[in-house]
């Protein structure tokens, strides 16, 4: 029997790519999952195609909550938090996996340097990326409070990594130009750290993961677009992967709780997978990529 069986998953995000892996991957494990997005129709984009996803969360809908949510918004929040609770009587994990992509809000690249941008971009960025993830997760950590054990864990961006000197930042892809969206995970990244610190008298758990390159929805549009301009990365230096890889560690966190010691961490997705024998990022590569 899977520890995780049983448990009560939330995950934002949860229509599209590294969060309809997650989903599925917490399905299979026995879990109930209470699955959040903004939309669940089909954007047109590549990567969405989610009519048979929903038909099959439909399935499963005893130990499956589909809920639209937009994260940024206290009252929709509130209703998708009541409903869980409603369904499920409590939350053990949450996964914060929602975000507004770079390529949302400058289609198709999401390429801008930070003096073409407006405030009201960061707004928009800061307002579902940095206080959407704030409003989730102080809602629906309300539970594993009053149970004294839970699992907080974030997805962020490999594009700003934080060091143990002087807990600076390190800019991993500053030449990427993507400004506000590598603010906005910097932004949660600290937030999530000082969260472990405050919430570990509860015994929850709170972490974050980087992933690595996923072929996600509208990724081929964007690619397209950046290659036609001449500015993709090469190949063997950004290897397209499935939204699968993510799944494994997430898993692996869900269980923790801060008594277990694995809390107040980030993780290099792909660095984990190969340290615990998962494969390497060309394991995990995505065959039906174009060659980025």
């Amino acid at each position: 029997m899977s520890n995780l069986e049983g448990k009560v998953v939330a995950v934002t995000g949860a229509a599209r790519g590294i969060g309809r892996a997650i989903v599925k991957g917490f399905l299979a494990e026995g879990a109930k999952v209470v699955a959040l997005d903004m939309s669940w129709t089909p954007s047109g984009l590549s990567g969405d195609d989610n009519d048979d996803y929903v038909k099959e969360l439909e399935v499963k809908q005893e130990d499956v909550l589909i809920s639209t949510v937009d994260i940024s918004d206290s009252l929709s929040v509130e209703r998708s938090y009541i409903a869980a609770l409603d369904k499920f009587g409590t939350v053990d994990t949450l996964v914060n996996n929602a975000s507004l992509r770079q390529r949302n809000l400058f289609p198709p690249t999401g390429k801008i340097t930070t003096l073409e941008t407006k405030d009201s971009d960061w707004e928009k960025m800061f307002g579902v990326g940095v206080f959407g993830t704030l409003k989730i997760t102080r809602r629906f950590i309300q539970p594993m409070i009053k149970q004294n054990r839970g699992s907080i864990v974030t997805v962020i961006s490999g594009g700003a990594m934080h060091t143990a000197i002087g807990g600076a930042y390190v800019a991993q892809r500053s030449g990427s130009r993507e400004m506000p969206y590598q603010s906005a995970k910097a932004a949660t990244l600290t937030m999530m750290f000082y969260l472990a610190d405050e919430v570990r008298e509860y015994n929850i758990a709170v972490n974050t993961l980087i992933p690595g390159n996923s072929r996600t929805t509208g990724y081929d549009e964007q690619n397209d677009a950046r290659r036609a301009e001449g500015t993709t990365p090469s190949s063997s230096a950004r290897i397209s992967m499935r939204p699968e890889h993510m799944v494994p560690l997430t898993l692996f966190l869900a269980d923790q709780d801060a008594n277990s010691g694995v809390t107040g961490k980030c993780f290099d997705v792909p660095i984990w997978n190969m340290e615990h024998g998962l494969g390497s990022p060309k394991t995990w590569r995505d065959p039906d990529a174009d060659p980025a």
